[in-house]
């Protein structure tokens, strides 16, 4: 399994790179392994502002729907449009195609709650 140095994870298996003000987030490759297959991507929250740990979104795989869980707090600004016709990004490239919305950060410094990538790979197993 893959786990990007450059990112940050949640115990809800959600990833966030952030970039300044701005974070993009998606569920891990470990999260995506555990759903199997995605079918479908439901984020309405564009243009809302949202605390930590609020759901954001659902995925759904063939047996099962999750929520999504923003990782800090923000204003979600956008969402992956491409997961509407192509749920299966998200299997295949949860760190890449597959991401899920964008964010503006509320607040700087909300992220040191989150965990690394060594912590996050002993947290799963790895």
């Amino acid at each position: 399994m893959v786990f990007p140095q450059e990112l940050k994870y949640t115990k809800d298996h959600e990833w966030i790179r952030i970039e300044g003000n701005i974070a993009t987030i998606g569920i891990t490759e470990f999260a995506q392994r555990e759903l199997g297959d995605i079918v479908f991507v439901d984020i309405d929250t564009k243009g809302k502002t949202l605390g930590a740990n609020e759901i954001f979104g659902t995925v759904e795989a063939v047996k099962t729907v999750s929520d999504l869980y923003l990782p800090i707090a923000g204003t979600v600004t956008e969402v992956n449009s491409e997961l509407e016709a192509n749920p299966e990004y998200v299997n295949q490239d949860p760190y890449g195609k597959g991401w899920m919305a964008r964010m503006t950060i509320g607040n700087a410094g909300d992220e040191t709650h989150l965990i690394d990538a060594a912590a996050y790979k002993e947290l799963v197993g790895e």
